[in-house]
């Protein structure tokens, strides 16, 4: 399957980079349409506005009621149009409108400054760009986000009446009355009735109303800061994601660019950039790499060497039967003919034996990689070994004296690793088969296990001739034979001990070999020995 590795390794940019930028300008947005809001704060001010228009009601409506009122032939008192017309005007403060109604709802006196409401559409009419974006945004994420409640729209009549106002009509009752409209240029109209009394008697109702030209002033002003902060914060949020991100981004490139051009050109070695004094995941990733690249490197040379090293023993038994077949074809002696014929059929079959192991060893590695892993008991598998090859013996007495087997073990250690149970049995196997094999008659192969330290040692001795002094290292590489004279030449591949060696340090573990020495130096037999890490 062939993956398009060129078009990744050319991106313009870092999927990485952009995804990071993403996730914290998202946060920072999210912070901009809180501070676009500003609910709680724009709340605040509208009733601290709605307060001040109350108190500031109350104090005209005592005074309208005190000098513009007069007594009536009925003796009942009521409000002078002109003198409440003049005082109206007078009293009111800058940018608030008063309106004062008669008892029958009718429009006694305005004060006729309509500041910025009703159908003044001068309110946003000298915005800047910023500005109406910043109300504009305030506008969309209290309604459409925040889904604060729609106003009522305050439209201004032509002819004003009490009963325009609710708030006017609580106010003739003697009850005091307010409302917030929405004007149609998109600002806010605040208005307070209060009762204007004298002696407990209401005279009419006086409607204090006011634009909201100070509150958005106020939001304005707040918002403009916090914008200026957010682009300071913006610009600083935007350099630390491309610097946190160019520290993952770049060497993940650059990794993944050193992969690329090492699976281009195997013949090579290239390096693997080295990143390990970075004390983070991507440190590890390129020790990891270093590690694998050098392990395939490693595995490279050994298929090499492998292949060299069975081209050299395929070679020798080719040669050796090629000239018995050359030289069978041309004698007519039926003697010599058949001692060729039985050179031929022992090179047969020594070729059959090492084509055999070499498969055997070839595909350890490979089924090592791939195949599950078990909990195993050394302890009882030593035990069923050392029974198989007893039973034969205990059943026949009459068998000849061939060495025996022994194991000690202690029964409350334990001895469970993980691994393949297959294959570390035909590590013992082989290794007690070379036991016995040097070991004379009468003679008694010790197989010993101990847990110590989170390992199990397994240990095989015998008394045999030993290992010939400074090859103890040797018999472990391949084709390797070292046999009692008894053995006939070609019997043996020597890829048991290295096949061993494989599969125990696939294991995580290690063997050795070594000669059992007597005081005086004397070789008394062999001793090898399988460290396994506990599971």
């Amino acid at each position: 399957m062939n993956l398009p590795h060129a078009s990744r390794s050319t991106r313009l940019f870092s999927p990485i980079t952009l995804r990071i930028l993403a996730v914290n300008m998202l946060a920072l947005g999210m912070l901009v349409v809180g501070i676009l809001y500003l609910g709680e704060y724009r709340r605040g001010l509208i009733l601290s506005e709605v307060s001040g228009l109350e108190i500031q009601g109350e104090m005209f409506a005592a005074a309208l009621g005190e000098g513009a009122s007069a007594d009536q032939a009925d003796e009942n008192r009521t409000l002078v149009f002109s003198a409440a017309r003049q005082m109206v005007k007078r009293l009111v403060q800058k940018g608030t409108r008063a309106r004062l109604f008669a008892l029958d709802g009718s429009l006694m006196a305005d004060s006729g400054h309509i500041i910025k409401t009703g159908t003044d559409t001068s309110l946003h009419g000298d915005e800047s760009i910023i500005e109406k974006g910043l109300r504009l945004a305030q506008e969309f994420s209290s309604r459409v986000i925040f889904g604060e409640q729609v106003l009522p729209l305050y439209i201004e009549p032509p002819f004003q009446r009490a009963n325009h106002f609710p708030e006017a009509l609580l106010a003739l009752k003697g009850d005091y009355g307010g409302m917030i409209r929405e004007t149609v240029n998109g600002g806010i109209m605040i208005s307070v009735a209060v009762p204007v009394t004298r002696e407990d008697n209401v005279l009419g109702a006086l409607l204090l109303s006011k634009g909201s030209e100070d509150i958005e002033a106020a939001l304005f002003e707040v918002r403009i800061h916090i914008f200026k902060v957010f682009l300071i914060a913006l610009a600083i949020t935007s350099l630390l994601s491309l610097y946190f991100a160019g520290t993952i981004a770049r060497p993940l490139r650059k990794l993944a660019r050193a992969a690329h051009i090492l699976r281009k050109g195997m013949n090579q070695r290239d390096e693997i950039p080295d990143l390990t004094r970075r004390n983070d995941e991507i440190g590890d990733l390129s020790l990891a790499l270093r590690q694998m690249t050098n392990a395939l490197w490693h595995r490279m040379d050994a298929i090499e060497s492998f292949a060299a090293d069975v081209s050299h023993e395929l070679k020798n038994p080719l040669t050796s039967l090629r000239s018995a077949v050359e030289t069978a074809a041309r004698i007519d002696n039926p003697v010599a003919q058949k001692k060729l014929m039985d050179i031929i059929q022992h090179d047969v079959s020594r070729l059959d034996r090492l084509i055999s192991d070499i498969s055997e060893a070839s595909r350890v590695d490979a089924e090592m990689s791939r195949a599950k892993t078990e909990t195993v008991d050394l302890r009882a598998m030593l035990t069923t070994l050392v029974d198989i090859h007893q039973a034969p013996f205990d059943a026949d007495k009459d068998t000849p004296s061939a060495p025996s087997l022994s194991f000690e073990g202690q029964s409350d250690g334990d001895y469970t690793i993980t691994g393949m149970e297959s294959r570390l049995v035909q590590v013992f196997q082989n290794l007690i088969g070379n036991a016995l094999t040097f070991s004379p008659n009468d003679s008694t192969v010790r197989l010993s296990a101990m847990s110590d330290n989170g390992v199990v040692t397994i240990t095989v001795e015998d008394d045999g001739p030993g290992i010939p002094p400074g090859n103890e290292g040797k018999i472990f590489k391949r084709f390797y034979t070292e046999r009692p004279e008894s053995d006939e030449f070609g019997n043996h591949s020597g890829l048991g001990l290295a096949i061993s060696k494989q599969i125990v340090e696939a294991h995580g573990g290690t063997i050795v070999a070594e000669n059992i020495t007597a005081p005086d130096g004397t070789i008394k037999g062999a001793r090898f020995r399988v460290a396994l890490p506990k599971s």
